[in-house]
Parts: C-alpha cells; sequence; structure tokens
C-alpha cells in the first residue's frame, strides 16, 4: 500500500513538473526535431532505394551546376543550405517549409524566398518549377492560403489565409525575371503575377488602404493589421511595376507603382515612425526590415532607425533575435528573423552588419551543418532543421554580400533626411 502511495505521489509531483511551465505561463523549452538522417526518414524521402543511393550523387551534379555564393569558412554553410533548399523540394515544386511534423507543407512565403534563391544561384528552371506550383493552387482571387499540402491537393486544416503570400510572390516573380538570361519573366509565369497582382491592388484599393487583417509570419491570430502583413504587399506592386515595364506594359507598370507609393506613405502614417508591430503598439519586431532593400529603397530615415534598433532590442542571450521585443522572454533566438536582418543589411549596404549575422547563424548549425528554426539560450540548435526560409535567406544573403565583394549589383538610394 504504501508502494502505490508513493508512486501515486510521485506521478502527480511528475505531471505538476510537467505542467509547470504552462502554469506560470511559459512553454518549455524546444528541442532539436529530427536528426542528420531527416532525407532518409522524412515525407520528403526518395520513394525507392535506387532513388536513395542516386540521390547524393544527383545532389552534388545539382551544385554544380550553380553557383555557391560563399567565400572562406562559411562556403560550406552556404552549400549545406542550397542543398537542403533542394531537398525540401518535390518534384512538383512543392517545397516543405522543413522536414517533418506541421513543417512539412508549403507556405507560400517560404516558397517564394527558396525561388528566388533557387535564380539567383543559376537554378532558374527550379525557381519556375516552385513558382509552377504555386500558381496551379492560387485561389481565384490571386491570393493564397496560409500553406498547402505537397501535392498540392489544397490546405491541409481550416487555418485562416496570410494575406502577405501574394506580395512575396509578386516580389520573388521579380527576382527571377532579373536572372533569367532575357530579363523578362517567362509567358509561363503571367497569369501568376497577374492574378497575384490584382489580388493586391484590390487588397489594397491600388494603395489607398491597408490590407485585411490576417495572420502574418507569426503564424498567430491577429485583430489588427500588422507590419508583417502591410509591408508584403508593398514590396509586391513595386515588383509588379518593374515585371510589366520590362514587358513594355507601360500602363500596368504606371498603376502598380501609383499603388505601391500610395501604399507606402499609407504605411508611414499608420506606422510610423516607431514602425512597431501594431503601428504605436506592439513593439518591433523583424517585419520592420521589409522595409528595407531587397524590398524597398531606403527613403524612410525613420523606417532605417527602426531597422537598426530591432536587433539591439531583440537580442537573445545566445547572440540571435526573437521574432519580436514583446516576444515571450524565453531567451530562444529565431534563425528565419536573424537571417532576414542579414539579408537587408547586405542589400542595403551594410556588409559588417551582415557578416556578423551570418557568422553567428554558420556557428549555429546542427552538427550536420543544416540551419535550424531556434537556438536555446544556451546555443544549441532546436526546432525542425534544415528550416527552407532561414536557409534561403542565408543563400540570398551570402549573394549580396558575394555581388558586394565583387562590386555589382544595384546602386542602394541612402536617405539623407528625417
Amino acid at each position: 500500500m504504501r508502494r502505490v502511495v508513493v508512486g501515486a505521489v510521485a506521478a502527480v509531483v511528475a505531471a505538476g513538473c510537467a505542467l509547470a511551465p504552462q502554469l506560470l505561463g511559459r512553454d518549455p523549452l524546444p528541442v532539436l526535431r529530427n536528426d542528420a538522417g531527416w532525407r532518409s526518414r522524412s515525407v520528403l524521402a526518395p520513394a525507392s532505394l535506387g532513388d536513395r543511393l542516386v540521390d547524393p550523387v544527383a545532389e552534388a551534379v545539382w551544385l554544380a551546376d550553380g553557383t555557391v555564393p560563399a567565400s572562406g569558412a562559411r562556403s560550406r554553410v552556404a552549400a549545406q543550405a542550397l542543398g537542403d533548399l533542394h531537398a525540401l523540394t518535390l518534384p512538383n515544386g512543392a517545397v516543405a517549409a522543413g522536414p517533418d511534423g506541421p513543417w512539412a507543407y508549403a507556405w507560400p512565403r517560404d516558397s517564394a524566398f527558396v525561388a528566388a534563391a533557387f535564380a539567383e544561384t543559376g537554378h532558374v528552371d527550379d525557381a519556375r518549377r516552385v513558382l509552377g506550383f504555386l500558381a496551379r493552387v492560387q485561389l481565384p482571387d490571386g491570393g493564397f492560403e496560409a500553406r498547402y499540402r505537397l501535392d498540392g491537393s489544397g490546405p491541409p486544416d481550416d487555418r485562416p489565409r496570410q494575406t502577405d503570400g501574394a506580395g512575396w510572390v509578386l516580389w520573388s516573380l521579380d527576382r527571377v525575371r532579373a536572372a533569367s538570361a532575357d530579363r523578362v519573366l517567362p509567358t509561363a509565369l503571367r497569369a501568376l503575377r497577374d492574378r497575384a497582382f490584382a489580388f493586391a491592388v484590390a487588397q489594397t484599393d491600388s494603395g489607398r488602404r491597408l490590407p485585411e487583417v490576417s495572420p502574418d509570419y507569426w503564424e498567430v491570430s491577429e485583430r489588427r493589421v500588422t507590419l508583417g502583413t502591410a509591408a508584403p504587399p508593398a514590396a509586391g506592386l513595386e515588383s509588379a511595376s518593374r515585371t510589366y515595364a520590362a514587358e513594355g506594359d507601360t500602363r500596368r507598370a504606371g498603376l502598380a507603382a501609383r499603388a505601391a507609393s500610395r501604399l507606402r506613405a499609407l504605411i508611414r502614417a499608420e506606422f510610423g515612425p516607431d514602425y512597431e508591430r501594431h503601428g504605436h503598439s506592439g513593439g518591433l519586431d523583424a517585419a520592420v526590415a521589409m522595409l528595407m532593400p531587397p524590398f524597398a529603397a531606403t527613403d524612410d530615415a525613420a523606417a532605417e532607425r527602426a531597422w537598426a534598433r530591432y536587433p539591439v532590442l531583440a537580442l537573445r542571450s545566445a547572440g540571435g533575435l526573437a521574432p519580436g521585443v514583446d516576444w515571450k522572454s524565453d531567451g530562444v533566438s529565431w534563425t528565419p528573423e536573424t537571417a532576414m536582418v542579414a539579408y537587408t543589411a547586405a542589400a542595403s549596404g551594410h556588409p559588417l552588419v551582415a557578416d556578423h549575422w551570418m557568422t553567428w547563424l554558420s556557428h549555429h548549425c546542427t552538427s550536420w551543418g543544416s540551419l535550424p528554426e531556434k537556438v536555446l539560450p544556451d546555443g544549441s540548435p532546436a526546432g525542425p532543421a534544415p528550416l527552407a526560409w532561414t536557409a534561403a535567406l542565408v543563400v540570398l544573403t551570402e549573394g549580396e554580400l558575394a555581388a558586394h565583394r565583387a562590386g555589382v549589383g544595384d546602386p542602394v538610394v541612402v536617405s539623407v533626411g528625417g
């Protein structure tokens, strides 16, 4: 009897310890969800033994067909990231956000960045394949669901739509266009562009209003429009203007440019000068980077100052960044947000800042070299690894830094006023 009572007490204590973080309002720290064998065991693994044996050779050939935009110690990390993106991409163009569980779906946001990374490393056909998948799942109004099953059969649940998808797709299409030999958007992708453009115009009334309330990259319910929802359509409209101009369609290029200009002015009025998550509340978050190059010209000194403050205020004990200043104080660093700061620093003429964050990311890979979603306070990786969005941002950042070292690329517009 005594043994039963002791066992029952121990069970209650154990249950209480397990519940303690929730009772105290804190979630337990995440763990690393997978290991180096993810390619052979995940839902993305080749179906047959023969394919599994050939796959490493095929990947090496694929990498050799493009470029790894890094040098020195970080070249291995960039090559791993690019190879991971290849492994996360199915033959139908669907890109899994991560190798397992709730990450094994295709988010339009992640896919857009992966397509840009493919295009800018010489894998333009792969970029077009990813965008082709998005064209097939695009909704009739030109927008997208939050995420899709990898077979393209639709969303896996009733999660609310995320209105940023169309903006990111328009931005990605322009990056793919710029990487194409003729600098014109392929004909097969123009319907995707036209529908996404129509959606962005309708959502913002040609830039006269903010898009409707929806979850953004934080993946939480929202009651007010966030900066992470408002900024992507502005970037998308500007990108659409460039793709239309490249085709000689001056009418739609002008419509897109004017809508983008109005929306930029509205974002400044509603979110500036502090650019917090909900305008004047919610704290700074990584969405402020979406107001920087390559998503926008640096013609807003207040936005640039907010972008510079965000990493200082969102710094975590392991040296990376939280998604926002008001994010829970668990000490966990998130790699996509950290990589977003690196990317925008590289694109806006701050290579030393970009190098700092890229070095941090390279020092916090998994033991097999993939970039994880999170880094714990003690510096160990956590969450799924690789994460497609982080891997794509790392590849894109290294590309920007390589262009800076070579002295090529588009000039950066630097603001001089307040």
